[in-house]
């Protein structure tokens, strides 16, 4: 019987000892088959997470941010112990003495899920199997996910300290409303840094892994008051927070942002503008988009934030003026239903979610507004932000709409979303509020340094948010003769002097696919003129024939050199500017000829730095030679040696310099740019205005100004011209420009001498000799230039050339005589027309 019993015991201790051992064994073959595939432990020791880029100007001011997780990664030493012991509390009591995963809840987790039939599966997750979970794995809820982030976890404790792994977590962990990680998360709920959070708000942080999405502080604001209690009496029970501090605590009231109890932190960011998106554009195509967006950079730009304003106003205010010449209202193509008007409360939520710009500042800020009742003598409307009840009112008068065809009848619908202002008398006190709407036409500004490249302002449109496309660096347009000085460059370059004589007369060239004539602005021809007025006065005819002397293989080369096109086409067209280019191309190239003919890169960034502040990119690579010599006094400066490769001889740069002075000065920008200081540019204008242009320089700053419809078409009836479009752009951004950044007369090369001529005839004259017509030339030493030369291009004087198509209606148009610039008669046909190819640039 005893040994009967003993063995029934043996085979029960055999079977229970068999069942363990194949029971221990399944165990071991799941975590095998599971765990074989899964990452290292040294994979899991390299983690970076997804960071914002941030950019900063130039004085150290945050500007933009960029992240498609919005986290600002804390190192583990810097994040408060209170955050810390906040966390644990609500997610992992035993945090700091269970080895990654916690066998009884997981257990109970498992049972609960066969009781339930799989209906209730809870988390039971450590901090460990979050971090895995979060870095590696999806978030289904599934038995092999489960295996898979214990596996994970205890290899993440086997390889990283626990703080550290804390560290991870509370960087990784989704905290709601778009954020990732503690520090991101408590400046989106409370605009507050780690140090500066209470307990209660700690707490409530705290309590958002649960259900980020779910605990919402103001919709779901019991529920999320409920669980931040919970945290803070966990808190309390595991000796992190005192009696006293809980019962404090747990009082406070549920305050966040969505509230309404703090600002919110975007609105201590500047709106997002052109430059910080162009930064972002180029930056992605260095790095990578998915690199720029969660590599955490830091990006200090080249933005002078004070002239970027004075850009985006200056721009702003010519495309208005053309717009409001126009006559025509457009309005915003936005307009609220009847049952969105039946409220205030209904109209002020819609009009809310209106798309529509809001970060326009011209005369003031323009606000969004909706029209509710439209009179004969005023507009009745219901302003953003604006209660009924101001004393300001909530309308506009008839007088306000003077500039528009038509009543308010004719031009409003009840419903209508619009832009407006307020108006104020000349003493700064309100009048009234003003009706305004984004132009049509659209255009693009840029100031660069021109010593170092380093771009201050860019403006790429009337309003980023009404239109990102930005006009500066991606509208590719035709120069027109803002393009002319690259000609004149290469002829200067070739042997050519500002007084040699190139024949203004008509010409006629066969392409092959019909005649083209091209033709001056002003319908006339001068016959004989020196290069200087040539490009003073923007002299089609002129700029063609030299083009032909030179050879547009040599104006091309010229062009590619100095970055207006990476490979022109060498057709004489596109001596006038033809050939599409962008702005952001054009100021550049002009800062060469400003800085004597040094090649400069144009940048938007000054430097870029990793997460770890190491520097990755700095644009500036000249070499400073005593920067780290101590025994430098305070009044000595260090050595620093250029580094930049010359493009241009410094006297042809200088000659262009002095040459587009005259057109400041003189020519065709004589009447709209007046600055204290030396000033040279050069207008463009393509034809039927269909692109304005104006490109200038200091001796410290360029700038240029393109306007134009996005779609080209002719502007103010094709009588446009780039002098009177961009010209005053560039006066009003260059007068507060040069208070910044100063100015002085253009340095002079050595290796010359100065000559008088006759700017109109190019003759040779006395050294003493003054007045309106006495222009005092530069010219090499050695070069003794010669007088009486013509250069027609290989043209015929063309005076006997049918001037426009047809030959019958050429030859019944009478004669007639003009007077050259020497004073003598010719006779001509009639003014010369396009024919059928585009001639670029005209004026």
């Amino acid at each position: 019987m005893i040994r009967f019993v003993l063995s029934f015991l043996g085979g029960i201790f055999t079977l229970v000892t068999a069942g363990i051992a194949m029971v221990a064994l399944s165990v071991g073959a799941i975590f095998w088959v599971y765990g074989r595939d899964l990452p290292s432990h040294e994979a899991l020791a390299r983690y970076q997470p997804k960071s914002i880029s941030r950019i900063y100007s130039g004085e150290g001011q945050l500007i933009d941010e960029f992240a498609r997780e919005h986290r600002l990664y804390t190192p583990t030493d810097e994040i408060p112990d209170l955050v810390k012991n906040a966390f644990i509390s609500a997610e992992d009591k035993n945090f700091y003495t269970h080895a990654g995963y916690d066998p009884r809840g997981i257990a109970a987790a498992i049972f609960e899920a066969i009781q339930t039939r799989g209906e209730s599966v809870r988390g039971a997750s450590t901090i460990p199997q979050q971090v895995a979970k979060n870095l590696f794995l999806s978030g289904d809820r599934r038995i092999e996910r489960k295996v898979k982030e214990v596996i994970l976890a205890s290899r993440l404790v086997e390889s990283l300290p626990k703080d550290e792994i804390l560290g991870i977590y509370l960087n990784e962990i989704f905290l709601g409303q778009n954020s990732y990680g503690v520090t991101a998360a408590a400046r989106v709920y409370f605009n507050k840094s780690l140090t500066e959070l209470a307990p209660h708000e700690a707490a409530m942080l705290a309590a958002m892994p649960q259900a980020p999405s779910n605990y919402h502080p103001v919709r779901a604001r019991e529920r999320v008051t409920q669980r931040r209690n919970y945290v803070l009496r966990e808190m309390l029970e595991n000796g992190y927070i005192d009696q006293a501090t809980y019962e404090t605590e747990v009082a406070q009231p549920l305050r966040s942002v969505q509230a309404g109890d703090f600002e919110p932190f975007r609105n201590q960011l500047p709106p997002r503008d052109y430059f910080t998106d162009e930064i972002r554009r180029q930056l992605s195509d260095d790095f990578g988009e998915e690199e720029f967006f969660s590599g955490g950079y830091t990006v200090r730009a080249t933005v002078d934030p004070d002239m970027q304003d004075v850009a985006a106003r200056a721009l702003r205010h010519k495309l208005e003026e053309v717009d409001r010449n126009l006559g025509v209202w457009r309005g915003t193509g936005a307009a609220l239903t009847e049952d969105q008007l039946a409220s205030e409360e209904a109209w002020r939520a819609a009009l809310d979610s209106a798309d529509v710009p809001r970060d326009i500042d011209l005369g003031g800020q323009w606000r969004p507004a909706v029209v509710r009742e439209i009179a004969a003598q005023s507009l009745t409307i219901g302003i953003e932000d604006v209660a009924l009840d101001d004393p300001r009112g909530a309308s506009v008068p008839r007088s306000d709409i003077q500039w528009l065809r038509g009543d308010f009848f004719d031009n409003f619908e009840v419903g209508d979303v619009v832009l407006v202002r307020e108006a104020k008398t000349s003493g700064g006190e309100f009048d009234h509020w003003s009706l305004r709407q984004v132009p049509e036409v659209q255009g693009g500004f840029m100031a660069m340094d021109v010593n170092n490249g380093r771009v201050i302002a860019m403006q790429g449109g009337f309003s980023y948010q009404d239109s990102v496309f930005n006009r500066a660096t991606q509208a590719r347009r035709q120069p027109g003769s803002s393009f002319k000085p690259f000609v004149y460059a290469s002829a200067l370059d070739s042997g050519y002097t500002p007084a040699t004589i190139v024949i203004d007369a008509p010409i006629e060239i066969d392409t092959g696919e019909g005649l083209w004539r091209p033709k001056n602005s002003s319908n006339k021809f001068y016959g004989p003129t020196p290069l200087r007025t040539g490009i003073e006065m923007s002299r089609n005819l002129m700029t063609v024939r030299l083009a032909r002397e030179v050879g547009m293989d040599v104006v091309a080369q010229y062009a590619e050199r100095f970055g207006v096109y990476d490979d022109m086409s060498p057709y004489l067209a596109n001596s006038l500017g033809a050939e599409e280019t962008t702005l952001y191309k054009m100021v550049a190239a002009y800062a060469m000829f400003a800085n004597g003919g040094e090649r400069v890169e144009p940048t938007l960034v000054d430097r870029v730095q990793d997460r770890y502040g190491k520097t990755i990119y700095r644009h500036d690579q000249r070499i400073c030679v005593d920067c780290e010599d101590l025994s430098l006094t305070p009044s000595q400066s260090p050595r620093i040696l250029p580094n930049r490769q010359r493009v241009m001889d410094a006297i042809t740069a200088y000659q262009l310099t002095s040459m587009m002075q005259g057109v400041v000065q003189r020519g065709t920008a004589a009447r709209v740019v007046n600055l204290p200081v030396p000033t040279a540019g050069k207008t463009g204008t393509s034809n039927d205005a269909r692109d304005a242009w104006f490109v200038g320089f200091t001796s410290n700053i360029v700038a240029g100004c393109y306007i134009g419809y996005d779609t080209p078409r002719p502007m103010l009836g094709g009588r446009g011209y780039g002098g009177t479009l961009c010209g005053p752009v560039f006066q009003e951004f260059m007068t507060e420009a040069v208070k910044e950044f100063g100015g002085g007369p253009f340095e002079i090369p050595e290796g010359g001498h100065f000559i008088k001529i006759d700017r109109y005839t190019g003759a040779r004259l006395p050294q003493e000799a003054s007045g309106a017509n006495v222009v005092a030339e530069y010219f090499r030493d050695g070069e003794e230039p010669i007088f009486g030369i013509f250069y027609d291009g290989g043209f015929a004087m063309g005076s006997d050339l049918p001037l426009f198509d047809g030959a019958a209606e050429a030859r019944n148009q009478a004669q007639r005589q003009v007077t050259t610039s020497t004073g003598e008669t010719a006779t001509v046909g009639p003014n010369a027309g396009f024919g059928t190819l585009s001639s670029g640039g005209l004026y």
